[in-house]
């Protein structure tokens, strides 16, 4: 009876205590309830996210045998820099031969426009021949006509006897000999004349053949520029500020034109791209801040901002995007990628250790 009696007051003690705890408890966990609901209602987040960077490949133009390589993984490398050169002797031939082609072709110029020259000379002289003749034609008909005259005069002298034969017969002769002059000055005109149109038929084929050779100067150059740029193909630069990555190329390897070698990340510009499941985008849009964490500097945070929308969800760009349409559709919640570009507010140095690929949480501030 008296042991029922001692132990009555612990129990009670006992009760008391799980009561405070469990009123704690419940404090507790209402608050957090309540905090983690307000936060749910001015926030969106998300740990599938990613760092990201430009990656920009390094692809020779043109192939051949690598000479030197000036880089080794990991260095930094500024915009111009030269990464390796191509044994470029093939390719100073072929200038030199697109430069004596270039010779030739402009020779050939010179040519055809000094025989265009002639021909135009040539030309003009026989214009002047031919006025020349016409002169010398006229003045021969107008002899011609005269020598007539008196010979008809002199006939009728003569059958009247009037004047001698040998009179007569001189005035014949005078009138044979105008008409014969009258007659070679013609034929020395059409002579004229069809020189002067095989002269201009040969001005016409000269100018054709400058034309010609004006076009093929033109493609010469052309071929020169060309060779010209293959030429300096051969030393391969960096195209922008960056770091390059594993370089898996040596001396002596071929390469060909095309051929993905190695890349350079660009440390200009850094963004993070989070994907969000399809219920999460009610309320954000593009301008909103963003609080972001890095995995592998968990005391840094980044502040970022909400730069754009992917145009489709990510399985869309899929190699084998799902198709409902087969009968086998099972409803998931799909998720759209999301460009969160980092403020210039960061520390130049934070932003400068991040790495492409590397996991993040995102915290995008919607109200």
């Amino acid at each position: 009876m008296e042991n029922t009696v001692e132990n009555a007051p612990e129990k009670k003690g006992t009760n008391k205590k799980f009561t405070i705890i469990l009123a704690a408890l419940v404090i507790f966990g209402g608050a957090y309830g309540g905090y983690k609901y307000l936060h749910g209602q001015a926030h969106e987040t998300t740990d599938d996210a990613q760092v990201e960077k430009n990656m920009s490949p390094i692809i020779p133009r043109v192939g051949g045998f690598i000479t030197k390589v000036y880089v080794k993984d990991n260095d930094l490398v500024k915009k111009g820099d030269t990464l390796f050169t191509i044994e470029s002797q093939d390719y100073q031939v072929r200038v030199d031969e697109a430069e004596a082609a270039l010779a030739a072709a402009e020779s050939s110029f010179d040519v055809s426009k000094a025989d265009v020259s002639a021909s135009s000379a040539n030309v003009a002289i026989s214009d002047a021949t031919i006025q020349s003749n016409l002169g010398s034609i006229e003045a021969a008909r107008i002899r011609a006509k005269q020598a007539n005259n008196d010979y008809i005069r002199y006939q009728n002298l003569y059958n009247n006897q009037s004047i001698t034969k040998q009179q007569y017969e001189q005035a014949l002769t005078t009138k044979l000999e105008a008409d014969k002059q009258v007659e070679i000055l013609q034929q020395q005109r059409n002579a004229s004349a069809s020189q002067r149109n095989a002269i201009v038929s040969k001005t016409t084929v000269a100018s054709k053949q400058t034309s010609v050779a004006e076009a093929n100067i033109k493609r010469a150059k052309a071929q020169l520029e060309a060779a010209k740029l293959n030429l300096s193909y051969t030393a391969v630069l960096a195209s922008v500020d960056g770091q390059v990555s594993n370089i898996k190329v040596q001396p002596g390897q071929m390469i060909n034109p095309g051929q993905s070698l190695f890349y350079i990340v660009d440390n200009i510009e850094t963004w993070v791209v989070a994907n969000f499941k399809e219920t999460q985008l009610q309320k954000m849009k593009p301008g909103q801040k963003v609080g972001i964490k890095v995995d592998a500097y968990p005391n840094i945070e980044f502040e970022g901002e909400v730069n754009s929308f992917s145009p489709a969800t990510g399985s869309r760009f899929s190699l084998l995007p799902p198709d409902n349409a087969t009968g086998n559709f099972v409803k998931t919640v799909q998720r759209l990628p999301v460009k969160i570009k980092l403020t210039k507010d960061n520390k130049a140095e934070n932003v400068a250790l991040l790495r492409p690929g590397m996991n993040a949480d995102v915290d995008v501030h919607v109200q």
